[in-house]
Formats: C-alpha cells, structure tokens, sequence
C-alpha cells in the first residue's frame, strides 16, 4: 500500500438525527498543529455522504496522507477532524457507541483498529473501548468534566500488527452539565463593626466558588442575605453585594450594649442566581465605642484626716461604665476641678480602672485650714465618640488637730568659740515655736548627744553655756567642729519633741607642741643615707609650722639635722662614720609660735654602706654604746652553754677510751688469772681460740692491725656564735661536729694474740718475766704495740713506782700481769 493511498474513513453513527446536524454544524476549517502525539490526516471532507442502512448516517472523509519517505516535501493545506463532543452525567446504557472510524483500506485488506492514551489504555484506563473490526468506539461509563474536561486519543490502523494508516489524533470534549451547587470556602464568617460606624461601612467578605465550568451560567454565582438575627432595630440594618459578596452597614442604630452580635443567613445561587443554592452563616460583631460616660456610685462623701500627715489616704470614690469593661472606654480617670488651689491633695486611679482614690499630697495645718471641699469629676481614658453629660462628686474632708512638736529656727543652730574658753560661758540661746496656738503649752530644751559633756543648757529659757573645757584636737570633734543635737519638748498630754541641730566651731590655740612622729630609725655607718623624721603638731594652722630643729648636747658634735619647711619633714644624718651600735638623738623641734618640745629618737648604726637593707652590728665591737641588757644576759646564757658543751665532750671522750680498754680499767686486781704454764689451766680449756683468728691462719705474717681514719677534711669548729643566732642552735651544731669527726680518739684496732712463735714479728707476752724472777722489768717496750699497750705500760710502771715507797714488807709484783698471757 503506497502512502498516496492512505486515508481514513470516519464514520459518525448517532442515534438521533439532531446530534448529527450539531456534529455537522460544528466542522470547520483547520490548519494542520504539528504540536499533536499524533499525526493528524491532511484532508477532511464531508462531500461523500451515503445513506446506509435504516436511519443511520454515515460521514466518510477522504484522507490523503503524506508519502512515507525520508526526503522532506511540501504538504498541501488540508481540512482536519473536528473533535467528538459528550456530554458528561450520560445514563448510558453502557458501553454506549459514540464514534466509528474507518480505513479507506478496509475494502482491500483486513484492518485491525486500536486506540491508546489516557483514557484507554492510560490512566483512567477503560473509559474508552475499540471494537478491532468495525472500528466502533464506545464509552464504559458515565464522565465527570470536574474530574477530566478532554481526552485525547490516538487511533491506529494495523493489518497483522503492520501499521497501514498514519495514526490519527481523536479529541473528545466532555459537555458541561450543572450538577455541582456553590460552595463557600468556610462555613461561619466573621465580621466586627463599631457601634458608632457609618452607613456603608464594610464589615466581611463572603466568598463562594462553583466546580462546573466556569465559561457557562452553571459557575456564575449570586449572593444575598436571606435572614437577620436580632431585627432590631431594623431588620435590614446590612446589604450584601450580589456579585462581589461583601457585607457593608446599611443602617444606623447599632448599640452594643443592647445587642452585642448579629447574625446572617447569606445565600449563593448558581445559575446567575436561579440554580442550585448553598447557605453559610455571617457573624457581625459590634465593638464597643466610649458612647457612654463612667458615673459616680456616690456623688457626695465626707471624711477627715488628721493635720501634718503626707500620702495618707483621704476617701475612694467607686464609678461605673457601661461600656465595655477592662477596654479605655470604661477605664476611669479621675480630677479635682475645684477646692485642690493649694495642691494640698492628689487622686489616682485604682487598680480596677474603676475607683479614685484620694490622698494628701502636704502636710495640711489645723490652724491655718481647718477643713476642705473637693469637687471631683471622672472621664474615660479615651474621648467620647458621642456628646455625653459627665458625672462630678464633691468630698469634704475636715482637719483633724494633733499635738505638733515645737519648731527650731533656724534649726541649723551655727556657732564659734574659743577651745580655751572657760567654763560657764554662754554659747547660745535656743528658740523653739510651738506651733499648736490653740494649746497653752509650754516649751523646754534638752541636749541630746553631748557626748563629750562639754555644754549645759537651761530646760527653761534654752541658753546653753560651757559646762567643761573644750579641746578642738579632741575625737569628739570634726574638721574644728562639734555638732550636738537640741530638742525641744513641750508639756501635752503626749508631749511632741522637735528637734534642731547645734554645731560649735572651735577656734585653734597653740596648746599643743611639735614631736618627732618616729622613735626609731636606722642607718649604715658608711655612706648612709639621711633619715626622714615627720614633725607632728595637733594645733591648726598658724600655730603648727613651719618648724625649727635642733641638736641638744653633745648630739651637735656627730650630728646634722636639717627640716624641710614645706613638708615638715627632718633630715637628720651623722656628720662622720660611726661605730656600729645603737645612739639615743636628742632633738628640739619649735613651731611658729617657739613653742618647742625635746624629742628623742632610739638610732641603730648598721655594719653596712649606703641604704639601710639588713641591720648587722658586731657584738664584739668595743665601739658600740650602752649595750642593752637583753645582749648581756644572752652573752652569760652562751658561756655557760659553752662550758657546759665542753664538759660534755670531756666526758665522751673519756667514756670512748674506757671502753676501748675495759680490762685494765674495770676489772680489779684479784680478778686476774696467772697461769704457770703456756696454754691456761683446765678452767679456760673450754673456750676456742680459733674464734679469734678471724680468718688469718693462713696469713701468718699479720700480727696487728691499726684501723687509723682516712685523711678528709675535719669539720670546721666554730668558736663564735653568730649575730642574731639562737643559742641552742649554736650548741646543737658544736655537738653533732664533735660527734661527726673521724680524727678522734681513740682509734679501733685489730689484735691477733693467739699466734706467737717463730713467725710472729712480736715477741711471745711469755718474755715478760713475772716477779718470781726478781728481776727488774722493763715495761716501756709495750709502747711500741700501739697506744692502749703504752697506756698499760704507764700503768705498770706508776704501781711499781707506788711499791718502792711503800714500807709494808707486802709485795705484790707475784699478782702483776707479767706472768699471764692475755687471751
């Protein structure tokens, strides 16, 4: 089949002849919209009408198409398919045929015919059905136009699956019926309007939509107000806009405080306002304007307060409003138009906004006023909307008279006075007022806080004298003042005190004389700086500075002091350098008026150079003067500590040597065994000798041992306690070096004695002839074993000197150690 052949041919099958004249009314020229899914046939024509069977009509359109080739070639301008309107709500029955389409093939070749897009085999799927052989196309159920207003679909024409036609586009437009009312977008609305608008006044909006097609009467919607609730004061007292929907005021007369809130009925018709309707319901609530003035619960009142009373509350005033409470319309505001000329009293509003109260803003005076009228009138926080008559309450409030306490004046009482002045001179005369002149009392005086009980007054006539002598440089004063506080009382049955104050200027003396403030200074005895010494002087100006200084005695002589007249400072410095000690500086300081004082000042001359930083003064220094007792008791305390270490370390040390030579110190004479023979008796047989080699049998060339201390540096032996250095310190020291050296004696030794013989460089203890022998022995070769034999030598040498002298015929040479050997 070559693409010149190509065609459809569309066959409209309607039920009613009248659909058909419509359809055939509605075909027009078009130009070709590339824009289409579907390629669209190039030429309509309805010029081959047939009649076919009974009371069916059938338009069959010639298509040509284009050829199918590659190459571009120009299209003719043809007619195209109108599209397929039905209309939505049809009650069927379904599947209803709306369309039929056919090939111009079909009568050469079988034709298979399909259509596809949404609606058939898209979403909504099954709307629309293809019967494959007759190409009838139906309709399954009823359509919605506010669910889908059109569909378009493509029809194809397939012989076993091979496409024979183009595809062509099939619109179908879905007729608008009315079958949605109007809805309105809430179901209550909400307007608010003062009571005091004007006519024409909007209020609200209502607003209604339609889901039908908006093109045609079904969506044109009218508004009007069916009902109004209260109706009063009128019943037409709001217009709506048919068309627009917006709710205005249409009459006068509203009154919140008689209706608060209206309510209507408003209705929307579709239609242009003769179809389907809906209702919604209009709230109109009235606001409150001030078109109603606060009145006074009670126009008059009569009170009193007491005189001399401040911020005391007078009287409160209660009001109402009809207007909406809590809002500035009903909130009171309060003003004393009349009897306030003196300001004497202030009103305020309660914290309700609905109450006045009244206080006194002065002290009010019995005497001068004894009562007062107020007129007061309330008003609202905002103006009225409306012209109101205002409502005014008068108050009366009388003065009450208490007793007032008497009046000082002045009540700064200033006076002057010598600080010499002498006693019983009058000061001042206190006056006081008692200002109740209506009451016959009578005014007394007291001094209240005379705490340096310097003045006395008269209870009676108030004149107050010296009572004791007065001192400006006392603590009781400040700045050359001394302030007493006076009362004055008078005799009521509760008797009021007034209160003044007194302050006495004290006039200066020269009463008091110039010191140095220092008592104590130090300095180097080379190159020292000068000391500063502050003068004092308690008298005031003129009888202070500036001062003079000078030395007294002897001071001239090594001393310089010079003073600063601006500063009231002394200089004072050695004229040569000192010894090292403590110096007593006597100096006479004058003030202005050549009152002068001796002042004397403790001077500690340090070892050092320049500034003082460390005071160090040498106790032995024969130069320092008038050492102080405690230093010579310290002195005393150290050389009997001293004599007492020494004492101590004398003992030590014959306590070592005792112990390093037990047996010729301890042990008696008739405790000493003589054996005959060499080798002991049976009594020692017992004790083994090897015990004592200690390892050296097999050095037989050993034979003694002195263990002397390695050389090393002694411990340094101080003779002189340091300055400011405690004592027990110092002894504590001197011990534990005593202790720590190693050159002490006695020294420790290692003896060998139980080896004697041929080998052994000393001689056998045996050579010492015992006294049998009647020979004389020479004990002085012992001193050449060491130390402790020289001791023993010394010994044996002083008792046989002792024997020689002695005349008893007793000798005791058979008991001396030479016939023993030691063990």
């Amino acid at each position: 089949m070559t693409g010149s052949s190509r065609s459809w041919r569309v066959m409209f099958l309607f039920s009613q002849l009248q659909s058909f004249v419509f359809l055939a009314a509605e075909i027009q020229p078009m130009c070709l919209d590339n824009s289409h899914n579907c390629t669209n046939p190039q030429i309509l024509s309805t010029n081959n009408l047939k009649g076919e069977a009974e009371n069916v009509l059938q338009l069959i359109p010639i298509i040509k198409f284009p050829l199918m080739t590659d190459g571009l070639k120009r299209m003719k301008r043809e007619w195209v398919i109108p599209p397929v309107s039905f209309p939505e709500n049809d009650r069927g029955p379904f599947p209803k045929l709306m369309v039929k389409l056919k090939s111009s093939n079909a009568d050469k070749i079988a034709i298979t015919y399909k259509i596809s897009g949404a609606g058939a085999d898209g979403p909504p799927e099954g709307v629309f059905t293809m019967d494959e052989r007759s190409g009838m196309l139906y309709v399954t159920q009823q359509l919605d136009r506010e669910k889908n207003d059109r569909y378009k679909l493509c029809a194809h024409a397939l012989n076993h699956g091979v496409k024979v036609e183009e595809s062509m586009e099939l619109t179908i437009n879905i007729i608008d019926q009315n079958d949605n009312p109007p809805e309105f977008n809430q179901s209550v609305f909400t307007g608010r309007v003062s009571e005091s608008a004007d006519v024409d006044e909007p209020i609200v909006k209502v607003t209604a939509v339609d889901k039908d097609d908006p093109d045609t009467n079904n969506a044109i919607i009218r508004y009007r107000i069916i009902s109004q609730m209260p109706k009063m004061p009128a019943d037409d007292m709001f217009a709506i806009n048919s068309v627009s929907g917006l709710i205005r005021l249409k009459g006068k007369g509203l009154d919140r405080e008689t209706h608060a809130e209206y309510k209507l009925t408003i209705e929307a018709a579709d239609m242009v306002g003769k179809g389907l309707t809906t209702t919604c319901t209009v709230r109109c609530i009235i606001t409150d304007s001030n078109d109603n003035a606060p009145q006074f619960t009670v126009t008059y009142k009569s009170t009193s307060v007491h005189e001399n009373e401040v911020g005391v509350e007078v009287a409160r005033l209660q009001v109402t409003d009809r207007d909406e409470l809590g809002s500035p319309n009903a909130n009171a505001r309060f003003s004393i138009i009349k009897g306030n000329e003196g300001k004497e009293f202030n009103i305020t509003t309660g914290s309700d906004k609905m109450e006045g109260i009244i206080q006194t803003a002065k002290e009010l005076d019995f005497e001068r006023t004894p009562a007062f009228s107020l007129l007061v009138v309330v008003t609202n926080e905002v103006p009225f909307s409306v012209p109101v008559s205002t409502s005014t309450a008068t108050v009366t409030i009388r003065v009450e008279d208490k007793n007032e306490p008497p009046v000082f004046s002045p009540a700064w009482l200033p006076v002057t006075a010598s600080e010499d002045v002498k006693i019983s001179t009058s000061v001042v005369q206190l006056k006081a007022k008692d200002p109740d002149s209506a009451r016959k009392q009578t005014v007394r005086y007291k001094l209240h806080n005379d705490t340096a009980r310097w003045l006395s007054v008269d209870s009676s006539s108030g004149l107050v004298k010296v009572a004791n002598s007065m001192d400006r440089e006392s603590r009781f004063t400040k700045h050359s003042k001394y302030t007493v506080l006076v009362l004055a009382y008078d005799d009521g049955d509760i008797p009021a005190t007034g209160t003044g104050t007194l302050v006495v200027t004290l006039l200066d003396v020269n009463d008091n004389r110039p010191v140095i403030k220092q008592r104590k200074a130090s300095l180097c005895n080379r190159d020292p700086f000068p000391v500063c010494l502050d003068v004092v002087d308690l008298d005031g100006p003129g009888h202070a500075g500036p001062f003079t200084v000078e030395l007294t005695g002897d001071h001239r002589m090594s001393w310089t002091a010079t003073i600063n007249s601006s500063s009231d400072v002394v200089s004072l410095a050695p004229k040569r350098d000192l010894p090292p000690g403590d110096y007593n500086v006597v100096m006479r300081i004058y003030d202005a008026d050549t009152l002068h004082q001796d002042s004397t000042l403790n001077v500690e001359v340090c070892q050092c150079q320049g500034a003082v930083a460390a005071c160090f003064i040498p106790r032995s220094d024969p130069h320092g003067h008038h050492p102080s007792a405690a230093a010579s008791v310290l002195g005393a305390i150290f050389g009997v500590l001293l004599l007492l270490l020494l004492f101590l370390l004398f003992l030590r040390r014959r306590r070592r040597a005792e112990k390093d030579s037990p047996l010729l110190e301890d042990l008696p004479r008739d405790t000493i065994f003589c054996y005959n023979e060499e080798g002991g008796g049976e009594d020692d047989q017992d004790y083994d000798l090897s015990r004592l080699h200690r390892g050296l049998d097999n050095r037989l060339k050993v034979f003694s041992t002195d263990v002397l201390p390695a050389v090393q540096s002694r411990p340094r032996d101080r003779r002189q306690i340091q300055p400011n250095e405690e004592i027990v310190k110092f002894i504590e020291d001197t011990l534990r070096a005593a202790n720590s050296d190693p050159a002490a004696p006695p020294y420790d030794s290692l003896l060998v004695f139980d080896f004697e013989g041929r080998g052994s460089r000393a001689d056998s203890l045996s050579s010492i002839n015992s006294s049998e022998s009647g020979e004389e022995q020479d004990f002085q070769s012992l001193t050449q074993w060491g130390p402790r034999f020289s001791r023993l030598a010394d010994l044996y040498t002083r008792d046989r000197e002792d024997d020689e002298d002695d005349d008893d015929d007793d000798d005791d040479r058979n008991i001396l150690p030479g016939k023993t050997e030691w063990v």
